[in-house]
């Protein structure tokens, strides 16, 4: 990733911002740090009854930002992209961080549909949508199966296992991996290099080397197009480049990857250990989808998104915001603002209408969130079928939540059950 300067000549939507621009005075909270860790929602309380539902902060290295907790606040910046835009390039900071700034993989501008705004990213984000739709969901159930028995094989007759490195990390990895359209031996060295960009120092090679399967995987799909997103992203009249595809199909890949393992690993958290759902644990889907929508409200893998970059000076929650200004949406927050949500836990039942997959033309692209949730619910049915005594094989207060301001997961949740035998598939 790199910084503006790097991209000038292919400014087309961004006006360079100005230079200043200071949210952060006195208050503003550090959003960094151990203080994440355990339990971010008393952070969140605490900065809400501080400074409200638009609250100052710094993040890594003291840059200052804004973080947007109140829900109506961040329905009302993800409903007016003209005024919050999404293009990074717009943002006054720039001159306050450097090429190797440790958030420059949420903030370097790339020509992706992640950073595109208006007909631009309609065109794109369109066009994706239509070719992530076009899979059957009766056959991604079935492949969703396959995969999580496939998985499951490989530790069903140890009797224990981490289930974020075995399970639900690989888990939405090898789904996407088949809709893309990689061969079966292609899904594991793909995750080894996804897990190495983020936990390894050979971050930028392993990075380098996703791109370069990307684009060989294009090649081959010009020669021998199948039903998958590639092939059908290259015939769609919305007239992508390679890059473009290549680009576009990084940016689906990572984002359906962190966000559904980290969905999956803390439903099953939940189901371990709260009583509501001892009881009809072993093959409940019911309480898997109850569990499942409980954790988008109350533990959303999401926590934080950067961001969004105001076009104008506005006002936002009581506090003025200038032209350029950074916004950090702070999902996990608004799914907890007491304004929407008074009773918490007892009105998360059939209630859909959280923040975990943003809001407006640039949430979630569509159908992303049914894809992951097929995904979810699937891989946690299965492993309750096929070990229906699971339980933790360390107390619930062992467990380990990422040190993240960003994602909320677990770094291993340990279970033990009866070995059993493969399914022969």
């Amino acid at each position: 990733m790199s910084s503006p300067q790097a991209h000038e000549d292919i400014w087309p939507t961004a006006d360079p911002a100005p230079q200043g621009g200071c949210p952060a005075g006195d208050g503003a909270i550090a959003l960094y740090g151990p203080r994440f860790q355990q339990n971010p929602g008393e952070l969140y309380r605490n900065m809400r009854a501080e400074h409200g539902p638009v609250a100052p902060v710094t993040l890594e290295g003291g840059v200052p930002a804004w973080l947007v907790l109140g829900y109506r606040e961040i329905h009302h910046v993800e409903s007016n992209p003209e005024l919050f835009a999404r293009d990074t390039r717009r943002w006054n900071g720039w001159h306050l961080v450097s090429d190797d700034w440790a958030l420059m993989p949420w903030v370097g501008y790339q020509p992706s549909v992640m950073f595109a705004e208006g007909a631009e990213h309609r065109r794109r984000a369109g066009a994706i949508g239509e070719a992530l739709a076009a899979a059957d969901e009766f056959e991604l159930r079935t492949l969703c199966e396959r995969i999580a028995d496939q998985l499951i094989d490989e530790f069903v007759g140890a009797g224990q296992v981490d289930l974020m490195s075995r399970f639900a990390h690989p888990m939405p990895l090898f789904v996407m991996a088949a809709l893309f359209g990689f061969g079966a031996d292609e899904a594991a060295p793909l995750m080894q290099d996804l897990t190495d960009t983020v936990a390894s120092d050979d971050g930028m090679a392993a990075h380098q080397r996703i791109v370069d399967r990307m684009r060989a995987l294009i090649e081959r799909k010009k020669q021998q197009p199948g039903a998958d997103v590639p092939s059908r992203l290259l015939a769609h009249d919305a007239g992508f480049t390679d890059d473009e595809i290549v680009q576009d199909l990084l940016v689906v890949l990572t984002a359906a990857q962190q966000p559904t393992a980290y969905w999956i690993g803390n439903a099953i958290r939940l189901m371990l250990t709260d009583q509501r759902f001892a009881v009809t644990l072993s093959g409940g889907r019911r309480s898997v989808g109850q569990a499942l929508n409980e954790v988008l409200w109350e533990d959303t893998p999401t926590q934080n998104f950067i961001g969004r970059f105001a076009t104008r000076d506005t006002e936002l929650g009581g506090k003025m915001i200038r032209t350029g200004d950074m916004l950090v949406m702070g999902f996990a927050g608004a799914n907890t603002d007491p304004q929407i949500r008074p009773d918490s836990y007892n009105d998360s039942m059939g209630n859909h209408a959280h923040m975990s997959f943003g809001h407006g033309e640039h949430s979630c692209l569509q159908p992303g969130p049914e894809i992951g949730s097929i995904i979810s619910s699937t891989a946690i049915e299965v492993l309750l079928d096929r070990l229906p005594d699971i339980a933790l094989s360390v107390h619930p207060d062992e467990l380990v939540w990422l040190p993240s301001v960003w994602m909320r997961g677990l770094t291993a949740l340990p279970v033990e059950f009866t070995a059993g035998q493969p399914s022969g598939l």
